[in-house]
């Protein structure tokens, strides 16, 4: 098979039964110089078929089909696929939310309202388009091993403090199936209480919620104003607002936040980083986990500046090497590694916690 650098057009292949889909779907690709259509299939069964011959960057995934179907063919065609990232084309109705968080979970990268016609306007075909970008693979066979090298050794900052008493969780694109392998890592016997801000729509939150308490073992809750900060215990951002954090009666509780951030994201991460910084003194770990974009970035300098400690998923494992990225190449990584080893630093490291 023919192999393809970084300057040749991004190869995608549209899986979906629906001829509708895919015509709407090719349309969208076509019209963007930098993509291109390779393949399109009907069925889960002749995509995998097709990836005998074809080397593809990116796979547009419908979940419901007849045969296989999309979520049953998933661990086939990551196996086959090679390092191509998988967007799921869904529906992102209240009925479908549950198994397409589940397909996240198990390491399809993203996720897309699927195109009806005449809805897909400027502004779908923008954000299709920038999310087949940012998936893109990172490296190709020539510079892999030149990637490997640069990231092995990543620039990080000494840790500087050993009293925890936050362990706060980032993430957007690919950051799902990432959260979950670093939770099921995490020790059983770390106990200060967990935050997540990762980057869903609201109608997601509850599935999310329960996949995160199957992946960890924990008490975990959509946070909501006021709810105390308990140990061992998983707050998780609303889809609707910013997760932060303010002092009353001596304690640390709830705010959710609903302004706009400079970074666009709702729900942010830098809201729950800054007020961790202020609220507990930098006695926190924030974690950045596979994303698009910077946030993180600004809250992450106030948690390193409080004494706080951060850490960030590495390029090799990333689905988007974007939010960690920020934090590593600023200098406030502690640690840059994959997210079981990640759970591993935390594990191995004599941290006092309260």
């Amino acid at each position: 098979m023919q192999r393809f650098d970084q300057q040749d057009p991004i190869r995608v292949m549209v899986v979906d039964d629906s001829l509708t889909a895919r015509t709407v779907l090719r349309k969208i690709i076509e019209n963007a110089e930098d993509l291109i259509l390779l393949e399109a299939a009907n069925s889960a069964e002749q995509a995998l078929e097709k990836l005998h011959n074809v080397e593809v960057d990116v796979i547009l995934l419908d979940l419901e089909m007849p045969g296989m179907g999309g979520l049953a063919a998933l661990p086939e065609l990551l196996a086959s696929a090679g390092e191509a990232r998988i967007m799921i084309v869904s529906a992102l109705t209240a009925e479908g939310a549950k198994v397409t968080m589940t397909a996240l979970s198990m390491g399809a990268a993203d996720t897309i309202q699927k195109p009806q016609v005449g809805e897909f306007d400027t502004e779908y075909r923008t954000d299709l388009a920038n999310r087949i970008r940012a998936l893109r693979p990172k490296a190709t066979s020539a510079n892999r091993s030149q990637l490997a090298t640069r990231s092995a050794q990543p620039k990080v900052r000494k840790a500087n403090q050993n009293k925890i008493k936050s362990l706060a969780i980032g993430a957007s694109t690919g950051g799902i199936h990432s959260m979950c392998q670093f939770l099921k890592q995490l020790p059983k016997s770390f106990q200060p209480a967990i935050q997540i801000t990762q980057h869903l729509p609201a109608s997601f939150m509850p599935i999310f919620a329960n996949q995160i308490a199957l992946a960890s073992s924990r008490k975990t809750q959509i946070a909501a104003d006021d709810m105390p900060v308990l140990p061992g215990e998983i707050l998780i951002a609303p889809g609707d607002g910013h997760l932060s954090f303010t002092m009353k009666q001596d304690r640390s509780v709830v705010k959710i936040l609903r302004h706009k951030v400079a970074n666009g994201c709702c729900p942010s991460v830098d809201p729950m980083f800054e007020s961790l910084a202020d609220t507990l003194n930098g006695e926190t770990i924030g974690v950045l986990l596979s994303g698009m974009g910077r946030d993180g970035l600004q809250g992450a300098e106030k948690i390193v500046a409080a004494g706080g400690i951060i850490l960030a998923e590495c390029p090799e494992t990333c689905a988007v090497w974007g939010m960690p990225r920020g934090v590593t190449e600023a200098g406030l990584a502690s640690a840059v590694a994959s997210p079981e080893d990640l759970a591993n630093w935390i594990g191995s490291r004599n941290l006092v916690t309260t």
